[in-house]
């Protein structure tokens, strides 16, 4: 008899979400688990992403700069010490997302490192001098990184037209769309970000990212309606070095290098219990 009221009660929900014109693809969406994508610049955050429940991991160096590709040696330990999705930023130089042809060998060949090194998907981003989608050499990366995924990254935030270069990426075969809605922070975004969603469908997955915490998730799943979300979970913790030198630094001045920048276990999880709960 449960069995019975339980199914009723389904039908008519669903009878519901079709006289408010919400189509099923979504509703199958929503019932399904959101993915969370944690960005690490080192081991011990990728580990820290597994073990705080996250599905992926976004592997990059020098996120201060928005982030670049990451060391041969660095890709290969992730892959082996974690079994969750492992993405791979490709981007040769922090700057501008206009290519030289050099650069756009270096990335063809770290494209084909990640493959050689089992990564499940590449991230990249390709502007022209017009800030309009390389669309050219975006296909021609997505391409050669098969059957890898592909996550076209905020490189879309700094293009001229959005709406534009997202019907450019998704004819060039990019699975999906890192952005935090052309503004600082996707919170800030979250109207485009909400835009995109409903334009793009079923054909690319949008990716809402930048200043995305456990404190201000909800309000953007319930604004945007985002079946992925990623984050840095960015905190830090202290060197474990006994001696410190107070007198030289080898890097920005201001900068301390005796923190050590990660991804938070307990953010990770507070985030993953949160989206959980929603």
């Amino acid at each position: 008899m449960g069995e019975l009221l339980f199914a009723y009660s389904y039908i008519r929900f669903l009878n519901s979400l079709f006289a408010t014109g919400i189509e099923l693809s979504y509703f199958e969406k929503i019932m399904s688990k959101i993915k969370i994508e944690i960005v690490c610049t080192n081991i011990e955050s990728v580990i820290a992403a597994e073990q705080g429940g996250a599905d992926r991991v976004e592997l990059c160096d020098n996120l201060v700069e928005g982030g670049t590709t990451p060391s041969y040696g660095m890709i290969e330990v992730a892959r082996k010490k974690t079994s969750i999705g492992l993405f791979v930023m490709i981007r040769p130089r922090s700057g501008d997302f206009l290519y030289s042809e050099e650069e756009f060998e270096i990335m063809k060949l770290d494209i084909h490192v990640c493959k050689q090194l089992k990564a499940d998907g590449v991230v990249f981003g390709l502007l022209d001098a017009n800030g309009n989608v390389d669309v050219k050499r975006t296909k021609e990366l997505v391409a050669l990184a098969k059957p890898m995924l592909v996550t076209f990254h905020r490189a879309f935030d700094l293009a001229k037209d959005s709406l534009n270069a997202l019907e450019d990426i998704i004819n060039c075969g990019c699975n999906r769309i890192l952005t935090s809605g052309q503004q600082p922070t996707a919170i800030q975004g979250e109207q485009l970000i909400s835009q995109m969603i409903k334009k793009a469908g079923d054909r690319i997955i949008i990716l809402p990212g930048g200043g995305i915490r456990p404190d201000n998730v909800v309000s953007l799943l319930d604004k945007t309606m985002a079946t992925e979300i990623h984050s840095s979970a960015k905190n830090s913790r202290a060197s474990k070095m006994k001696f410190k030198c107070d007198t030289v630094t080898t890097g920005n001045p201001s900068s301390d290098e005796y923190r050590v920048t990660i991804a938070d276990i307990d953010t990770i999880r507070k985030l993953v219990k949160t989206v959980n709960d929603f």
